[in-house]
C-alpha cells in the first residue's frame, strides 16, 4: 500500500533531463539508485505511463511518484558509554565523540548515538519516529562536541522552533588550512545538494540561505585556529563555506584536498558551545565541551613549531 503519491509538473529548466535525474533534484534526500528501483517497480509514471529511468522529459510532463510505506526498522538499545553534560526530564546534552554517527542510516544501523540513548534514557520524543527519536539537530560523524536531544514531544517542538528562528547559540572551533587574512568575517553563500555527488553539499544559487560568522583565534605556520558561529544550520555548512573561500578544514576528506600531515580521522571541527532557552523553565542555559584530546595534541605540535 502506498504511503503517498506526489505529482510533479516538469519545468522548462528540467526539459531534456532523464526521469531519474529530475527526481533526485526534486527529492535530494534520495539517491538516483533509489529512484531507479522505484521506477523499475512501477511506482513512477509519466503522463500516466510507466517509463524507464532514462526517459527524457518534456516541459509540462506530469510525473506521479508513489512512495511505498517505509520499512519499520528495529533500532535496538546498546550499552554504549555516553559523556553526559546535562540531563533532566526534558533534555539531555551529550558530548559526542569523533566517529559516532548520530542516528541509524544506510551502513550504520548499530553503534549510533540513538542506540546508546535508547539504552540510557528509555524516554525520547517520538516526533522523528523510530530511526531518529529525540534528535532535533545533528553534527557530522567526525565532528565532536555538544549535541542536545529531547526527551518528549513538547521539548522537541520548542527546540525545533528555536533552531528554525536561529535563536540557539552555537559556537564551533575548527582548524583550517592556510592563513586567514581577516581577523573576523561573515560568509553568506546558499547551500544545496551537490549537482552530481549526492553525498556532498555545495554552494549553489538555488540553495538555502546559509550564514557563518568566523573569528580567528590563532594563526600558525600553515594553519588558522578559528571560531565559527552558526546563524543557520545547513548540512556541512562550516565545511562547505570554508572550502568555498579556499580554507578547508584540516582533515576534511570530502571538501578538502585529501592531504593532511596529522592523523585526524576526519575534519578538525568541534561543537564547543550550545546555548538555548529551556523548554520548561524558559531560562537560558549554555553548555561547553572542551577540545578533544586529539585536537589538543595537534595544537601542541603546532605550538612547538611556532
Amino acid at each position: 500500500m502506498d504511503a503517498s503519491t506526489d505529482r510533479i509538473i516538469v519545468s522548462s529548466e528540467e526539459e531534456g533531463m532523464r526521469l531519474d535525474r529530475v527526481l533526485t533534484l526534486v527529492y535530494p534526500d534520495h539517491s538516483r539508485s533509489f529512484f531507479q528501483k522505484l521506477i523499475e517497480n512501477g511506482n513512477v509514471t509519466v503522463n500516466e505511463v510507466k517509463e524507464k529511468p532514462s526517459k527524457i522529459l518534456t516541459e509540462d510532463d506530469v510525473i506521479k511518484v508513489a512512495f511505498p510505506e517505509p520499512e519499520e526498522l528495529n533500532v535496538l538499545p546498546e550499552d554504549i558509554p555516553l559523556d553526559v553534560l546535562y540531563e533532566d526530564d526534558d533534555v539531555i546534552l551529550i558530548n559526542k565523540p569523533k566517529g559516532m554517527v548520530v542516528h541509524p542510516a544506510a551502513g550504520h544501523f548499530t553503534g549510533t548515538l540513538v542506540n546508546a540513548l535508547l539504552y540510557h534514557c528509555h524516554d525520547l520524543s517520538g516526533i522523528n519516529g523510530v530511526i531518529r527519536p529525540g534528535i532535533v539537530h545533528r553534527i557530522d560523524r567526525d565532528t565532536t562536541g555538544v549535541l542536545i536531544v529531547c526527551k518528549n514531544d513538547e521539548a522537541h517542538l520548542c527546540l525545533a522552533k528555536q533552531l528554525k528562528e536561529h535563536s540557539v547559540h552555537r559556537i564551533y572551533v575548527g582548524l583550517v588550512n592556510g592563513i586567514l587574512k581577516e581577523d573576523e568575517g561573515t560568509l553568506s553563500y546558499p547551500i544545496g545538494r551537490h549537482p552530481t555527488d549526492r553525498k556532498k553539499m555545495a554552494v549553489r544559487p538555488d540553495g538555502k540561505e546559509a550564514v557563518t560568522h568566523y573569528r580567528v583565534l590563532k594563526r600558525y605556520d600553515r594553519y588558522t585556529l578559528s571560531e565559527f558561529r552558526l546563524e543557520t544550520g545547513r548540512t556541512h555548512q562550516i565545511r562547505v563555506h570554508m572550502a568555498k573561500i579556499g580554507h578547508p578544514l584540516v582533515g576534511d576528506e570530502v571538501y578538502g584536498t585529501g592531504k593532511c600531515e596529522f592523523k585526524t580521522d576526519g575534519q578538525m571541527l568541534h561543537a564547543r558551545t550550545f546555548g538555548f532557552i529551556h523548554p520548561r523553565t524558559g531560562k537560558y542555559m549554555e553548555f561547553e565541551s572542551p577540545l578533544p584530546e586529539y585536537f589538543e595534541t595537534v595544537l601542541k605540535t603546532l605550538e612547538r613549531r611556532a
